[in-house]
């Protein structure tokens, strides 16, 4: 059993950096056409995810699984090549590597603390990984800042990545009111030309953070001593988690995560993260980043609390239920052969559909993925599959629907908001 999380294990944040962040968050200014919005991929009514396996990024319209992929020259180009996971306690001191491939790490490679895809390029200032992370998915191409020639943000980032972050933040000087809260809120800035995108990014750190910290579920409650907080099956379900299911050799600590990489079997779908070379559609997951044989197909092991609230589940979104995915985790290749595109949540994009599932016609590579599993078939009762999945409702934060700064109102750029998505 792990130890129960405390204020400690998480970065301290100034709330009005937070505040200054709750804004940019929801501000379209940020992308490169100004038509989308961090929130849009991760907003709190869907539990700071999108609702479906494979997002609909740049060029999309609307909020969730009700968003479409647009029309005419401003249509999508591609699908997001994976699944918008939860931001839910990314603001952890033990934290040290983000993206479902690990290509963000807290790690000196470049002598500026970070090993990212901006290698040397990365702007100085950044306060943590949650910040650095905040910036990448400004700059790409089908997630925020849209198509070669559309603008001069993705102009930019095929120059190089680096040449885009200033367009963004001089946007972000030329707005009085940001201008006014980042002198308030920053002590080296003077004037809005003092402002960088390291501050921004802070910013956006500083909102996660403060807005998605949570460790106040049932399971948090037992931790602490409270063996009343999780009923007869939850606690039933904590003992397989940690016992005979072996949940917890991956699923560790008090995040609930190991941090590592591993090759699970999720079913490929989806036009994939490929690399430059790849002679196919296929999604390699971390060996991406590594280049490493042994890394081929392993992905983040995903930390857990508010897991409930996130799906769909995987890398990919494969599976739309708790219950599906933790059933392929007991037997990975049975699952992995018995998968069915049906359980995938996509939105219709029929100018897509043929590239939507073309990697499972390549027998050869669906072959090397199966081969690459690493997890072991677990028997269970279909009694115990339940109470697995009820302990898993017990991550849930009591007050993690409830937020802290909430949405607000309107943003400082006068663009429009994403509107709630329908109950």
């Amino acid at each position: 059993m792990p130890r129960s999380l405390t204020t400690d294990d998480f970065i301290p944040v100034d709330l009005a950096q937070a505040k200054l962040g709750q804004l940019l968050f929801y501000d379209r200014i940020l992308s490169g056409n100004q038509n989308i919005a961090c929130s849009t991929c991760h907003h709190p009514d869907l539990g700071t995810a999108d609702g479906l396996s494979l997002g609909i990024g740049e060029g999309g319209v609307g909020l969730g699984p009700e968003r479409t992929p647009g029309t005419g020259d401003d249509r999508i180009r591609k699908r997001i090549p994976r699944n918008a996971p939860g931001l839910w306690n990314l603001g952890a001191r033990d934290l040290s590597v983000m993206f479902h491939d690990g290509r963000l790490m807290a790690q000196d490679t470049y002598e500026n603390g970070f090993n990212s895809p901006a290698q040397e390029w990365l702007p100085d200032g950044l306060d943590n990984l949650l910040a650095a992370q905040a910036i990448f998915p400004l700059v790409a191409q089908f997630e925020m800042a849209g198509n070669p020639r559309e603008n001069e943000v993705a102009g930019a980032v095929h120059n190089r990545i680096d040449y885009a972050w200033p367009i963004l933040t001089d946007r972000v000087r030329h707005i009085p009111a940001y201008a006014k809260m980042f002198a308030q809120t920053f002590p080296h800035i003077q004037s809005a030309f003092d402002i960088t995108i390291a501050d921004i990014a802070n910013s956006l750190s500083a909102f996660m953070i403060h807005e998605w910290t949570s460790f106040d579920s049932p399971f948090d409650a037992y931790l602490a001593g409270d063996t009343r907080a999780l009923t007869s099956q939850q606690q039933d379900g904590m003992a397989l988690f940690y016992g005979k299911a072996d949940c917890a050799s991956c699923h560790s600590g008090p995040l609930l995560s190991d941090h590592g990489f591993h090759a699970i079997g999720l079913p490929p779908f989806g036009p994939g993260r490929t690399r430059p070379f790849d002679p196919m559609v296929r999604d390699v997951g971390r060996m991406g980043k590594s280049d490493r044989l042994e890394d081929a197909y392993a992905f983040r092991t995903p930390m857990l609390r508010n897991v409930a609230l996130t799906a769909p589940y995987g890398h990919n979104g494969a599976y739309p239920t708790l219950e599906g995915i933790v059933r392929h985790h007991l037997n990975p290749r049975s699952s992995f052969d018995a998968w069915t595109p049906k359980m995938a949540a996509l939105v219709s994009v029929p100018w897509l559909e043929q590239a939507d599932f073309m990697v499972r016609r390549d027998a050869r590579e669906i072959t090397r993925q199966r081969a690459a599993i690493t997890l072991d078939p677990t028997p269970l009762q279909d009694t115990e599959v339940t109470a697995i999945v009820d302990f898993l409702a017990a991550l849930t934060g009591e007050t993690a629907m409830e937020g802290k700064l909430g949405i607000p109102a309107n943003v400082p750029s006068g663009l429009p908001m994403d509107a709630r998505p329908k109950r």
